[in-house]
């Protein structure tokens, strides 16, 4: 009975888990660039009461042997790097990367970040472009000022219109996007915000459209790659697996209060 309620345990805490995980994406469903995560699972080792193949008393051999399994364990939260669907929101400084890669961010503490949420602001100290959380891009652009228009070509080329002059485009830079070997490596942080782990690998560097890169699409956002309907099918089945494991607790328990009343 002891080994039953512990499995039961083990499935309760394994489906709370995966109940934070979806309510994760779910607050994130208008969170431009998000990612969602699921939760994978794996059994907890088996407790091993005949091996199989041992001999039996008859002399036969046991197919099968009897082995006991001791409940569920997380095993991970994989990042879903799907790419989620772009909205038109006709804002030059909004970016959507239609394809592999990230843009780089540099850290206060002079690190690099990485994101997919393109929703860019300018500083209007510096006239560097930033992310909403003013972290400057990597490599650093500034526009300046007196700025009329800017042009973002898909390959990550940034040009200017100042002044009256409209002819005139000046070239203030070039955005370069980041790619790992492994992405559902990376470690997920505060502010929309991805770095690099062992697990990830090192960043590869290069230009849109380029080895691989997606492109830059001007005027676009990526939004959140989460689906409501399937998120809230899977918190439906993780809700109702919670309570099957917390009713086997409730048998479990009733069976050993019968079976201590036959002792008593």
């Amino acid at each position: 009975m002891d080994r039953s309620l512990n499995t039961a345990a083990t499935g309760m805490m394994a489906q709370q888990t995966n109940i934070d995980v979806i309510s994760h994406n779910l607050a994130n469903i208008n969170t431009a660039g998000f990612k969602k995560s699921v939760a994978h699972f794996s059994t907890l080792f088996s407790q091993v009461l005949r091996m199989p193949g041992t001999r039996l008393s008859d002399g036969n051999i046991s197919p099968t042997g009897v082995q006991v399994g001791l409940g569920v364990e997380l095993s991970s939260t994989a990042k879903s790097f799907a790419m989620g669907s772009l909205a038109n929101t006709s804002n030059d400084l909004d970016l959507a990367i239609e394809g592999d890669g990230f843009l780089q961010v540099q850290m206060p503490d002079g690190t690099l970040a990485y994101t997919r949420a393109g929703n860019l602001q300018v500083n209007g100290q510096t006239g560097e472009v930033t992310t909403t959380q003013g972290y400057r891009l990597y490599p650093s652009i500034s526009l300046g000022n007196d700025v009329k228009d800017i042009a973002i070509s898909p390959d990550g080329l940034v040009q200017i219109t100042r002044g009256a002059d409209t002819t005139r485009q000046d070239q203030v830079g070039t955005i370069r996007l980041a790619r790992f070997v492994n992405p559902a490596g990376l470690l997920e942080v505060s502010d929309n915000l991805y770095r690099q782990t062992t697990a990830s690998g090192i960043a590869y560097e290069g230009n849109p459209m380029t080895q691989g890169f997606g492109q830059l699409r001007q005027g676009f956002l990526e939004q959140s790659n989460v689906k409501v309907v399937e998120e809230i099918t899977s918190m439906i089945s993780a809700q109702r697996a919670y309570e099957a494991n917390s009713n086997v607790i409730r048998a479990s328990d009733e069976m050993l209060r019968q079976a201590n009343n036959i002792v008593s």
